[in-house]
C-alpha cells in the first residue's frame, strides 16, 4: 500500500481546527487530508498511484456506510412504513442537494484541496464536489476509527434531515408523481430518453427527455442520469398542469 501524501504544517493546523469544531478524532490527519482532496488534482500530478491522491475510493466506500446509517435509521423510526415509503426518504436525504449543504455547514468548501482548473471554474461550491467531500470523509472516519466513530457522526445530522424532509417535504419524487399522473390520465408510462452527454468525464452533463402519451418534454439535465431524469419529469409535470388543473 503507497504511502498517503502528508500534508504540510499550516495544512495539518488547518486539519486539527477543523476536527475541533466538528467534535471529530482522526489518529491519521493524512487519510482526513486526501479524504478532502478532489480527483482534479490527481489530473494535474503523476508522482503517486491515482487512488492514493484523491478521494474517489474513500467517496465510494462513505457512500455505503451513509446508505447504512440512513437505513437504519429510517427502519428504526417508521415501523409503520412499508420499503416504497422509506426509499422515497431516503433517496431525498442522502441526495447532492442535501448532503452538499451538511458539507456547507461542516465549512467544507474551504477544506477541499482541488487542481488549479476547478479551483478556477468555481469548484468550491459546486454541489457534486462538495457532496463527495462529505462521503469521503465519513469513508476515512470508518477507516480511522471503525464503524461506530462513523455512525455517530452520521447518524445525527441524517436525522435532522429526515425530521426536515418530512415536516417542510422539502423535495418531491417528480418521476413518482408523473408515473401515476400517466397511468392515470392515459394509461400508459412514461419513456426517458438519454439525448446527449457533455463535457469532461469528471463533470459529466447528462441531457434526458421524457415522452408521455406521445408528447415529449425536455431535454433536463443533471449530473447523472437519475437527476436528469427527475428533472424532466418535472418539466412535463409543469408542462401537463392544464391536464390535472394546478
Amino acid at each position: 500500500m503507497a504511502a498517503l501524501p502528508l500534508p504540510g504544517t499550516n495544512r495539518r493546523r488547518e486539519l486539527r481546527q477543523f476536527c475541533r469544531s466538528a467534535e471529530l478524532r482522526f489518529k491519521s490527519l493524512e487519510l482526513l487530508n486526501l479524504s478532502l482532496t478532489h480527483r482534479s488534482v490527481t489530473n494535474e500530478t503523476s508522482q503517486l498511484p491515482r487512488d492514493r491522491l484523491n478521494n474517489e475510493r474513500l467517496e465510494f466506500l462513505g457512500d455505503a456506510i451513509l446508505g447504512a446509517v440512513t437505513a437504519a435509521a429510517l427502519y428504526e423510526r417508521f415501523p409503520g412504513k412499508n420499503e416504497g415509503e422509506l426509499a422515497k426518504i431516503k433517496s431525498v436525504v442522502v441526495s447532492e442537494e442535501i448532503l452538499s449543504g451538511l458539507a456547507l455547514e461542516l465549512a467544507l468548501d474551504t477544506l477541499i484541496v482541488l487542481g488549479k482548473g476547478e479551483e478556477q471554474t468555481g469548484g468550491r461550491a459546486k454541489k457534486a464536489i462538495l457532496a463527495d467531500a462529505l462521503e469521503a470523509l465519513i469513508g476515512a472516519l470508518y477507516l480511522d476509527s471503525g464503524f461506530k466513530a462513523a455512525a455517530d457522526f452520521t447518524a445525527p445530522r441524517i436525522n435532522a434531515e429526515i425530521d426536515r424532509v418530512l415536516e417542510n417535504r422539502v423535495t418531491q419524487d417528480y418521476k413518482s408523481l408523473l408515473q401515476e399522473l400517466s397511468q392515470r390520465l392515459f394509461k400508459t408510462y412514461p419513456v426517458y430518453k438519454l439525448v446527449k452527454r457533455t463535457g469532461p468525464e469528471h463533470e459529466r452533463l447528462f441531457w434526458m427527455e421524457v415522452t408521455v402519451n406521445g408528447k415529449s418534454y425536455g431535454p433536463a439535465t443533471g449530473r447523472n442520469k437519475k437527476t436528469a431524469e427527475q428533472e424532466a419529469a418535472r418539466l412535463a409535470l409543469k408542462g401537463m398542469e392544464s391536464l390535472t388543473g394546478h
